[in-house]
């Protein structure tokens, strides 16, 4: 549809050229949590949680600095989330994380009914959301959400892979067994 004036249509048949409403651009929001966790010598995984396409929630990892094992990205996040909304019930949201949720976190994602979940990084050996669990499509639950795993997969798991490397590196060079 050509506007008032215009004599062309701009972007003729194609694509905006930034869609600030793709999984890609909120999974970068996320990872911009994850890189403020690293820099606080956290383990490095951030959420972001979307209402109809805008950011309403951001966090990141705060269990040393919190000294709280509660304090995963995704539980920060939906707890400032459930303040903006007014209601603990988040069905339309949707919640982006650099890292597949533990249980504990899955489990609060089915409780606060979050509609979607998308997270860069699986993780196979104690993953809340198909890894090793998936708690966030059992049928026995009162609700089940969307999964979209994989986003950016690469950066998710590169940032992880960075920061364990070099907790190892330290470990070792201090002559400690580093059970990272």
């Amino acid at each position: 549809m050509v506007e008032k004036g215009m004599d062309f249509e701009p972007n003729p048949g194609s694509e905006p050229i930034i869609d600030l409403r793709s999984d890609p651009y909120f999974m970068g929001e996320a990872l911009r949590q994850a890189q403020r966790a690293y820099a606080a010598d956290e383990v490095p995984i951030g959420a972001v949680i979307t209402h109809k396409g805008r950011v309403i929630a951001r966090a990141f990892n705060q269990v040393e600095q919190l000294v709280d094992a509660t304090a995963h990205a995704e539980m920060l996040a939906i707890t400032q989330a459930e303040s903006v909304i007014g209601n603990w019930r988040l069905s339309e949201c949707e919640l982006f994380v650099t890292k597949e949720p533990c249980p504990m976190c899955a489990g609060a994602i089915v409780h606060t009914r979050l509609a979607r979940v998308v997270f860069g990084c699986p993780d196979a050996k104690g993953g809340g959301a198909g890894g090793f669990f998936n708690i966030l499509q059992s049928p026995n639950l009162n609700h089940q959400c969307e999964i979209t795993p994989g986003v950016r997969l690469d950066e998710c798991r590169d940032l992880l892979r960075s920061f364990f490397g070099e907790k190892r590196r330290a470990a070792s060079s201090l002559g400690l067994n580093a059970p990272l």
